[in-house]
């Protein structure tokens, strides 16, 4: 090749192709959606057809700026159900990925996992396991984990043996307008800061919504989390989460838990039919050997919510007590009591609350002194802008 040629070869190489759509039907089968996924350049849309694919391996996409859409969540199926292993049924490693539009059945492990992934888009999907909660069933619906910018709107999840929605390690983070049901979590935030999870329907899970920080994570010190606007309901599936899961111990008919993390605002939600308590409040109890983990609760603040029926079958030790104290229910919002600094819980007015008042992690309940939350209640409060950034919805429109 001579040198003109060589230099017109690597100006084509370096300049951007114009963004194609690239189609693929059920009848060509999963090697052609594998190969699709594979060989798009960026900005490249993936467009999948209606109907059912019928898959054996998981899926993986590493291309940048890619957008998945399908038919709709009804229309566009991706059934693993005869999936070998126990892998994800798709796995994205690549920013500004959208997808949109499809469903994902009976995958042998996770729903759809992306690792690493920033500005990633979830919508309009759907994720099942159509045999009903097992323990057998993959652990997460929808899984974004070690990511910035992250939105999951309008989609469904059902029959996760962990979280239905999870989004872990990561920050700038929206999860709005979805329905989760039968999962162990209905939605769950992780070891992850600036989070909105709002307007969503959390209904029939073991617990609604769940906003933890755990030890020993390459990310840690969540917080800045806001649950506001959602619906948190009858949520009395039994604990189906293989032994040895941190939410094995969920109790059914949970309908919020906090759990060490800091700054959690909890405002303009409806509670009905969480038998256990519509709001709990606790520390890490766990042992642990990581010197950067705080097991505390801190500065969580309970705002005005509907507080229906609820805490009238705690599934808890000591649960005849409890109730005898409570004159037959839980109070809608339930603390251990365990603080550091003076900077625990604080209510809003006409927000009932009480305190187990225990003194440490770990403490039995058979030494817990329940009383009324002895806190001033708060007539106002600020809160720090959480959210993804609003460039990941405009990919939407």
């Amino acid at each position: 090749m001579n040198r003109l040629a060589l230099a017109a070869a690597l100006l084509a190489s370096s300049a951007p192709l114009a963004a194609e759509t690239h189609r693929v039907d059920p009848a060509q089968g999963a090697a052609a959606l594998q190969e699709a996924l594979i060989l798009a350049a960026p900005g490249d849309v993936i467009e999948l057809g209606e109907g059912r694919f019928t898959l054996t391996d998981g899926l993986s996409l590493d291309v940048a700026g890619v957008t998945v859409r399908g038919q709709g969540m009804d229309k566009t199926v991706l059934d693993f159900t005869g999936q070998q292993g126990a892998g994800e049924g798709l796995l994205v490693t690549s920013d500004n990925v959208t997808l949109q539009g499809f469903a994902v059945e009976n995958p042998k492990g996770d729903g759809i996992k992306s690792k690493g992934a920033d500005g990633i888009v979830y919508s309009g999907i759907r994720v099942e396991w159509t045999g009903g909660p097992k323990a057998s069933n993959g652990a997460y619906g929808i899984y974004p984990v070690e990511s910035v910018g992250v939105l999951v709107t309008n989609s469904k999840v059902s029959g996760a043996s962990d979280a239905g929605i999870y989004v872990g390690q990561s920050r700038d983070i929206t999860v709005a307008e979805n329905i989760v049901t039968f999962n162990v979590a209905g939605i769950e935030i992780e070891n992850s800061r600036n989070a909105l999870v709002t307007n969503n329907i959390a209904s029939r899970n073991t617990g609604g919504l769940l906003v933890f920080d755990l030890p020993g994570l390459p990310v840690m010190n969540g917080g800045n989390v806001i649950l506001r606007g959602n619906v948190v309901k009858d949520n009395d599936t039994p604990n189906f989460a293989p032994p040895g899961n941190i939410v094995a111990n969920v109790r059914r008919g949970t309908g919020v838990l906090v759990m060490a993390n800091d700054g959690v605002l909890i405002e303009n939600n409806a509670f009905q039919g969480n038998a256990t308590a519509h709001v709990m409040v606790i520390a890490y109890t766990q042992s642990y050997d990581d010197p950067r983990y705080n097991p505390y609760a801190r500065n969580v603040i309970i705002g005005p919510n509907e507080f229906g029926r609820g805490g009238y079958d705690p599934q808890i030790d000591g649960k005849e007590m409890l109730l005898a104290a409570f004159g037959g229910a839980l109070p809608p919002v339930l603390w251990d009591g365990i603080v550091e600094d003076d900077n625990g819980l604080k209510i809003a007015a006409g927000v009932t609350g009480w305190s187990l008042n225990l003194s440490k992690p770990g403490q039995s309940l058979a030494e817990a002194s329940p009383g009324p939350l002895d806190l001033t209640p708060l007539e106002s409060w600020e809160f720090p802008h959480v959210g993804a950034p609003a460039a990941l919805e405009a990919r939407l429109k």
